[in-house]
């Protein structure tokens, strides 16, 4: 008798080309729209901590409006200015609130839209 061979094919794991070329589309896509978002929300961290020290420094509309257009100025802040400020007071305290939107164009008519909308004082419930 002739010795019988079983191999047993053994299944290939991994990505096809198509596979990696897709996945490297959807990394590239991730870097790039991530790389566009980040500049957005370090100006909206820095437009938060303005609209705290304007609310803080300031007594009247005007102080404040002006603290934080100087702050906008230190901080490289286009997106907003003092005049788009809602300034209020709650309990005797300044509260200043904003809302602004951005914008990333991804590709034809197709936009990532970012709404911000914050307070200096959390909203009482």
């Amino acid at each position: 008798m002739g010795a019988q061979r079983t191999t047993t094919r053994s299944r290939q794991r991994g990505l096809s080309f198509i596979g990696v070329i897709f996945v490297g589309l959807i990394a590239v896509a991730a870097f790039a729209i991530g790389g566009q978002s980040v500049p957005i929300f370090l100006e909206y961290f820095a437009i938060k901590k303005a609209a705290v020290k304007a609310a803080r420094d300031g007594s009247t509309v005007p102080e404040i409006r002006v603290a934080f257009d100087r702050a906008a100025q230190i901080d490289d802040i286009h997106s907003i200015a003092g005049k788009d400020l809602e300034i209020t007071k709650r309990n005797d305290k300044i509260v200043v609130s904003f809302s602004y939107s951005r914008e990333i164009a991804l590709a034809g008519p197709a936009f990532l839209v970012y709404r911000f909308q914050e307070s200096t004082q959390p909203p009482n419930y």
